[in-house]
């Protein structure tokens, strides 16, 4: 008997954004089995806001694990708590969704691979939303019908103003010596670039500079500069801490066009290449998207299915891991001055 989107029994550890997941599961028709986090205050509030009665929140991870009715479970909490969270629930037997980034250490990477690895009949997936945002995933389709030709030069920036949340005390562990700016947001970026050309940068050089967020341990802007496999360069800003709106502003250049797209436009532009002319002109084209910036609903959507029909995930764990830590690299870039080679190899 095929199993419905209403069989699976999901649980929500870590009601941040974790909340933007609990109300897409609950858009699906899934069943919610359990809600989690350590603040008592949020826990109420999200469980009030969502309908989800007393018996159902907890504050204790383990009530989660021990949960054998609860077979799903997203974790969206501080990245530096993925590695144990994850080796504790694949052990029960739950499949995961992670939120990005998967950890901030490549130490961390390998035991999670391991752990990942170690229990085939658990499905793992992480979370890079990007790859359902409605521009980006029509960037992607563009791409794949060989309509830009072949790419030669792709960019994105992270450009978010964080103040306001390292003055948000609740917040704090974001300001964690080893969760820079660019493995923490930026990931965002690195991820949509690896997911658009479909290949790893082998070489990575960046620059760092500290002037925003003074209060910080690391710098609050990066830039990198990467080469893709197929002679393809790339590459990545990331501010923490610049005044502007929050943006993924995002370019690609390819021998028969060019795309230009973000996260919060309803349009996007692309310069095509008209084959009849013998120049070779572009002519631009206004094409329309949906705004849907954070698509949880979707990527939920994506894994149940998943698990559902016994699918491959996409954005599994290796996806996760190598985004990861391509980012880990671009920040050992601009601490050390060097270019770094990432080793994509996870024990």
């Amino acid at each position: 008997m095929m199993r419905e989107m209403k069989d699976l029994v999901v649980g929500v550890v870590g009601l941040r954004f974790g909340a933007q997941h609990l109300k897409g599961v609950i858009e699906n028709g899934a069943t919610v089995g359990m809600i989690c986090d350590k603040d008592a205050n949020r826990l109420a509030e999200v469980g009030e806001e969502c309908g989800i009665p007393a018996e159902k929140r907890t504050t204790e991870l383990a009530d989660v694990v021990n949960n054998k009715e609860i077979e799903v479970v997203i974790l969206a909490t501080p990245d530096m708590t993925h590695k144990d969270q994850i080796v504790q629930l694949l052990g029960a037997g739950k499949h995961v969704l992670c939120e990005k980034p998967l950890a901030l250490e490549k130490s961390d990477l390998d035991e999670i691979v391991a752990a990942v690895k170690a229990h085939p009949e658990c499905k793992f997936m992480v979370g890079q939303i990007c790859r359902f945002t409605p521009a980006f995933k029509m960037a992607k389709e563009i791409i794949d019908s060989g309509r830009v030709g072949e790419i030669y030069f792709v960019e994105s920036e992270y450009a978010h103003d964080y103040e306001h949340i390292f003055n948000d005390p609740t917040r704090q562990w974001r300001a964690d010596p080893k969760r820079h700016g660019v493995i923490g947001g930026g990931c965002h970026a690195v991820d949509l670039l690896r997911w658009l050309v479909g290949g790893d940068p082998y070489e990575i050089y960046a620059y760092g500079t500290h002037k925003m967020l003074k209060q910080l341990p690391y710098d609050d802007s990066t830039l990198a500069i990467m080469k893709f496999p197929g002679d393809i360069m790339g590459k990545v800003f990331v501010s923490t801490g610049c005044k502007r709106g929050y943006t993924m502003r995002t370019l690609v250049y390819g021998t028969k066009g060019t795309l230009i797209f973000d996260n919060k436009s309803d349009t996007m532009t692309f310069f095509e290449v008209n084959p009849e002319d013998a120049d070779h002109k572009a002519e631009e084209k206004i094409i329309p998207v949906d705004i849907n910036n954070h698509n949880a609903a979707s990527e939920f959507k994506t894994f149940a299915d998943h698990i559902l029909n016994d699918t491959p995930v996409t954005t599994d764990v290796m996806e996760g891991a190598k985004t990861a830590l391509a980012c880990i690299s671009i920040v050992e870039s601009s601490v050390t001055g060097k270019v770094i080679n990432p080793d994509y190899s996870f024990s």
